[in-house]
């Protein structure tokens, strides 16, 4: 009896777990989705594709990605980071050629996943990633100050630059450019002010304060302001059309692999610093973003990764288990569904106020400068991959800032010191410590050259780590030239 009794205690502990589990999972999930339904809706409408595509690719991550094993917390769909990507991509290969594009990169993420290449982005440089996030911050805050104060993007970044005074005086001495422009600033500073708000509003997500306020004041007032438009969900999905398939698109999926995966496993570090569960299996999580950007080709949807914005939402509303994430997808498709009309009234620059605001976090100035002040060669590193990502494009950037970091870590781990010392009138002592490489031949030879032909030399060789054969060599031939004078080398080496 006694142990039926406890059998049943057992049951009754379990069931109230999973009770109390589930209920933080569900009103997890709710924050979620209100943290990702405008914004869904606001990188795509930025990447110059109709907001069901970003829809799409939320409901994927969330349903798909988030039944898939890698990580627990992680939340997937579209990104901002990805904006400037996709944009650039739509202008020169056409929205048709998206599809492909993700699909290709979706295959390129799987195939990472099974060679088990997901931990090899964590060997990343910080530096040519916070200047890849500040580079993508900067363009698309650019970009995005257009729709804030009711003008058309340009293309290059230079025109953006040069057009602001000219898109500035439109905005604040035009009635549809004040109103615009007022609601998009509207947006920004509750989000803002919304972070110093008592912990327990806060519970309610500022992007969400932001966009529902600031849409309300433009019904109400009614201004004279552009709004998006959601139509049939299904009319938009199209299959990818092969025939575009070229050079050029190739090379961008696979840039969007690199990227997407890039960030996923990035946002995956960041998550699991948030909470105490289960970590991140990155080469499955990879392949959970293959198996989700894949989908989305399928369908010409958005190309997703995992999100930090949502992820940390996610965490920080208590959730436990996966269900949240699966639950704010099935609440994204839903929503779409039956109230299509309600995302109709969010004006555009409320959206675009939204990804200024993502922009502005992506350009880390704090971080920027903190790197800056404690190693000005990872400062210079940062800067050179955020300046070329702004001026150029977003793999130039990248790939150059992969090469600096490699340059620079190659010198610095080519430390070495060279001590020459006199042990009588005709001995002298010269003692090589740390890596001798190629980079460093030069200083190398200038020390050994200063050594007349006329002294007696030990070469103290104990200290290298390194030895390449570059510097090899030279130390032969130096010590073949003295011994050749008639002169004694006492070569003393570790083996």
């Amino acid at each position: 009896m006694i142990a039926l009794a406890n059998r049943s205690s057992d049951q009754g502990n379990d069931g109230s777990r999973w009770t109390t589990t589930f209920g933080k999972d569900l009103a997890a999930s709710a924050v979620v989705f209100l943290v990702a339904l405008p914004l869904c809706v606001g990188v795509a409408v930025a990447s110059g594709v109709p907001a069901e595509l970003g829809i799409v690719t939320g409901v994927v991550g969330g349903i798909v990605v988030g039944l898939l094993p890698g990580s627990t917390m992680q939340v997937s769909g579209p990104a901002a980071g990805l904006t400037v990507l996709v944009a650039d991509t739509v202008a020169k290969h056409g929205i048709g050629a998206l599809g492909v594009i993700v699909l290709g990169a979706g295959l390129v993420q799987l195939l990472l996943g099974v060679l088990r290449c997901g931990t090899w982005f964590r060997a990343i440089s910080p530096a040519v990633v916070q200047g890849m996030l500040a580079g993508i911050g900067l363009v698309l805050m650019l970009g995005q100050l257009y729709p804030l104060m009711g003008g058309t993007q340009p293309r290059s970044t230079w025109d953006k630059v040069t057009g602001l005074p000219s898109l500035a005086a439109n905005a604040l001495t035009t009635t549809s450019g004040l109103s615009t422009l007022g609601v998009g600033v509207l947006t920004i500073v509750i989000t803002v002010l919304w972070q110093r708000m008592p912990s327990r509003v806060r519970a309610v997500p500022g992007v969400l304060v932001g966009v529902v306020i600031a849409s309300a004041v433009a019904v109400l007032a009614g201004l004279d302001v552009q709004r998006i438009t959601v139509g049939n969900l299904a009319a938009e999905l199209r299959l990818p059309d092969l025939s575009v398939l070229n050079t050029g698109v190739l090379g961008a999926a696979l840039v969007f692999a690199l990227v997407s995966s890039a960030e996923s496993l990035f946002s995956a570090a960041a998550v699991d610093r948030m909470h105490t569960g289960s970590r991140t299996h990155y080469n499955r999580e990879l392949m959970a973003q293959g198996v989700g950007n894949t989908l989305c080709g399928l369908v010409g949807a958005l190309p997703m990764t995992a999100v930090i914005v949502r992820s940390a939402a996610n965490v920080q509303a208590g959730a436990r288990t996966k269900a949240s994430r699966v639950l704010h997808g099935v609440w994204l498709l839903l929503f779409v569904v039956l109230f299509p009309a309600v995302l109709g009234l969010i004006p555009i620059a409320v959206l675009a106020g939204l990804l200024v605001h993502s922009g502005w976090k992506l350009l880390g100035l704090k971080n920027v400068a903190t790197m800056l002040r404690t190693d000005r060669a990872e400062g210079a590193v940062l800067v050179l991959t955020a300046g070329l990502i702004a001026g150029t494009d977003l793999l130039t950037g990248t790939l150059v800032g992969l090469g600096a970091a490699v340059a620079k870590t190659a010198w610095d781990v080519s430390r070495l010191s060279v001590t020459v010392s006199r042990l009588g009138e005709d001995d002298e002592l010269v003692v090589l410590r740390g890596n001798a490489t190629f980079l460093r031949l030069p200083r190398l030879l200038a020390a050994l050259e200063r050594i007349p032909l006329t002294k007696h030399v030990q070469l103290d060789l104990t200290g290298l780590r390194h030895l390449d054969q570059a510097c090899r060599e030279a130390i032969d031939q130096w010590v073949d030239r003295h011994r050749a004078a008639g002169l004694d080398v006492d070569v003393v080496t570790s083996g």
